[in-house]
């Protein structure tokens, strides 16, 4: 788990290729945050193919409305009302070990297609074009993994120093941390969004987050 040496590398030969549209120096000043690189061992468990959609946020919150979204089968954004949808839920948040876990899906590459540039075919807005949805699927299955600003149930702490070995999350005051959001700002400007969909990209949660739910494996 976190940013190796091998993907800092890769990043820097797309540097060299010219594919950033800017300097990367923010990018590697910034890359201690997913740092040091730690083995951790992930017990079984259930998470959803793609985050939540604004038909299935209104299952549990019948109220729910997203001015981001163009379809019901858009993912859905959760700000104030996080809370509430927690409450109604009957599931949990990825820790931040296990979202990396399903996200990598056996991987040490900067994304599971690889150590290319993601470019932005491989953002999802919507989930309607099942065709699509499956382009997208890891070797987990899961879909859109990086596109999306998934909220986990760690609270935010710059680094990995002494993290737990057990994918437990990290527990505290303050905001929670979020993984990805490349698709958060489609269509793409330019400002190398591709590095929000790397498998270890990593920050605090601050505007509206999309919620990728969990679940125990069945005992019986």
């Amino acid at each position: 788990m976190g940013l190796s040496d091998a993907e800092l590398d890769a990043v820097r030969a797309i540097e060299r290729s010219d594919g950033a549209d800017d300097d990367l120096e923010a990018f590697f000043a910034g890359a201690v945050r997913a740092r040091p690189v730690r083995e951790v061992r992930v017990e079984p468990f259930l998470i959803a193919r793609h985050p939540l959609t604004v038909a299935q946020a209104r299952h549990w919150l019948p109220e729910y409305e997203d001015s981001f979204a163009e379809w019901d089968s858009s993912t859905a954004r959760f700000e104030d009302d996080l809370d509430d949808l927690l409450g109604a839920l009957p599931f949990r948040l990825p820790s931040e070990a296990e979202w990396e876990y399903a996200a990598r899906a056996g991987t040490t590459t900067l994304t599971f297609r690889g150590d290319g540039r993601p470019d932005e075919d491989q953002v999802l807005d919507d989930f309607a074009d099942e065709e699509r949805t499956a382009a997208a699927e890891n070797a987990f299955g899961l879909a859109a993994m990086g596109s999306a600003n998934e909220i986990c149930a760690d609270v935010w702490i710059p680094h990995f120093t002494d993290a737990p070995a057990d994918a437990r999350p990290r527990t505290g005051d303050g905001p929670r941390v979020v993984r990805g959001g490349g698709g958060d700002l489609y269509p793409w400007q330019g400002c190398d969004e591709w590095l929000l969909l790397l498998s270890a990209t990593r920050d605090e949660a601050q505007d509206f987050t999309a919620v990728r739910p969990v679940a125990p494996v069945p005992t019986s």
